[in-house]
């Protein structure tokens, strides 16, 4: 080969090495607790070809939180990185993925088929163009009869109206699920919560912090397997958070 060749080669590697490296990637960090029935499904949703297509790799990562079923297995089966939480907790299950999740963005969602993670890539193509730094979903607004129960539809709605009042807040649903936010500013949310109240606590800091936010309305769903909120207990523990996060120094 002749010299100018083999300078020609090593450039043209050299080019494709760098445009590799400017690749972006999505971290779907899903909490799960016994869902073998569900989390096939949730993985296989996954739209790793659209994700591709407008320039990201995929790392798909399920926090393990004490499942005693096949939800470990069926997540590695799947293609997943399953990260193993021991500890039980919503919020220490997210704290665990996030520390280990190495996308520019963080995705997030249930392992229970609610959420439609077929989504994301409008959802990141919108934050791409209107430079949001987190986008937290609606689940209310296009409800459909059966999805949620009442308890639960009445427990939400006190809650966001307690958002709103204590922290001048207004989104439409404080409890969702799904977030969708870059990676970079999870190391500047002073979350404390390890349970349920994460979810709330998470979006009140990112709010606060004065990061661009949206909230965007979502197809919510049904639920696959055996429900694990406690509406009453979590109901308590969440307006019980949301008073003293307020009221601390």
């Amino acid at each position: 080969m002749a010299k100018t060749d083999k300078k020609a080669s090593k450039k043209m590697m050299k080019m494709n090495k760098i445009k590799r490296n400017k690749r972006k990637k999505v971290s779907f960090v899903i909490p799960a607790l016994n869902e073998e029935k569900a989390i096939t499904r949730v993985i296989k949703e996954i739209p790793i070809k659209k994700l591709k297509s407008i320039g990201y790799d995929t790392e798909i990562m399920v926090v393990d939180n004490g499942s005693t079923d096949k939800t470990r297995h069926l997540a590695k089966k799947n293609g997943a990185t399953v990260i193993v939480q021991p500890v039980r907790g919503y919020g220490n299950a997210y704290k665990a993925g996030f520390a280990n999740a190495s996308g520019d963005i963080i995705v997030t969602g249930d392992a229970d088929c609610t959420y439609p993670f077929s989504d994301d890539p409008g959802f990141i193509a919108l934050m791409e163009s209107r430079n949001l730094d987190f986008i937290t979903t609606d689940r209310l607004s296009n409800l459909k009869p059966g999805v949620m129960a009442k308890t639960n539809q009445i427990g939400n709605f006190i809650l966001t109206l307690a958002v709103k009042i204590l922290y001048r807040i207004h989104i439409k649903d404080s409890q969702s699920g799904m977030w969708i936010f870059k990676r970079s500013i999870w190391p500047k949310l002073n979350v404390i919560s390890s349970g349920m109240p994460f979810s709330q606590e998470l979006k009140i800091e990112a709010y606060r912090k004065g990061f661009n936010c949206m909230e965007i309305p979502i197809d919510y769903r049904t639920r696959a397997g055996e429900v694990k909120l406690k509406t009453w207990r979590d109901g308590i523990g969440n307006s019980w958070q949301l008073i003293k996060k307020r009221f601390s120094r």
